[in-house]
C-alpha cells in the first residue's frame, strides 16, 4: 500500500496526541493535586496552561518530522518503530512515575532517557532531514527544560 504524506501524518497526528491523552489520564488531577502543590518546585516552572500548549504544538511538529522522515525510509522500518514506540512509551509512563505515583527519581530516570532518545533522533537523522530536523527542535528543548524541572524537584524535596 502507498501511503501518501498526509496519511502518515495523520497516523502521526493521532498517536501522538493518543500519547497526551493517555499521559492525562494518567496523571490524574497532578499539577493540581495536593502533594505536587506542596513541592519546592523550581523558580522557573511555567504556569500550567503553558505545559499544554507547549506538548499540544510540540507533538504537531514532531508528526510531521516522523512524516518526513518516514519517507526516508521504509513506513515499517525495524529501528524507526522501536525508536518511536520507545520514546512514546518513555512519554506516557513520566506520567503514570512522577504524578500518579509520585516517584520523582523515577520520573527522572525516564525523562532522561526521553531526553536522550529525542537528542538521538535529532542529531541521528539531521543529515537525512536537513531542514526538516527543525521540526524535532522544540520537543528537545522542552524535553530539557522539563528535565531540569524534574531535577530541581528531586533535588529540593
Amino acid at each position: 500500500m502507498k501511503n501518501k504524506p498526509l496519511v502518515r501524518f495523520v497516523v502521526f497526528l493521532i498517536v501522538n496526541y493518543l500519547a497526551l491523552y493517555i499521559g492525562v489520564i494518567l496523571m490524574e488531577n497532578g499539577p493540581r493535586a495536593e502533594w505536587y502543590l506542596s513541592l519546592n518546585k523550581a523558580p522557573w516552572t511555567p504556569p500550567g496552561w503553558v505545559f499544554g500548549a507547549a506538548w499540544s504544538s510540540i507533538m504537531f511538529f514532531f508528526s510531521f518530522y516522523m512524516t518526513k522522515l518516514s519517507f526516508k525510509f521504509n513506513f515499517f522500518n525495524k529501528e524507526l518503530i522501536v525508536l518511536y514506540s520507545v520514546q512514546w512509551i518513555l512519554n506516557v509512563s513520566w506520567n503514570l512515575a512522577f504524578f500518579n505515583n509520585h516517584q520523582t527519581i523515577l520520573g527522572l530516570v525516564v525523562i532522561i532517557i526521553l531526553w536522550l532518545l529525542i537528542g538521538y533522533f535529532t542529531f541521528k537523522y539531521i543529515k537525512t532531514l536537513g531542514v526538516y530536523t527543525l521540526l524535532i527542535v522544540p520537543y528537545l528543548v522542552w524535553m530539557t527544560i522539563a528535565t531540569s524541572l524534574n531535577a530541581y524537584i528531586v533535588l529540593n524535596n
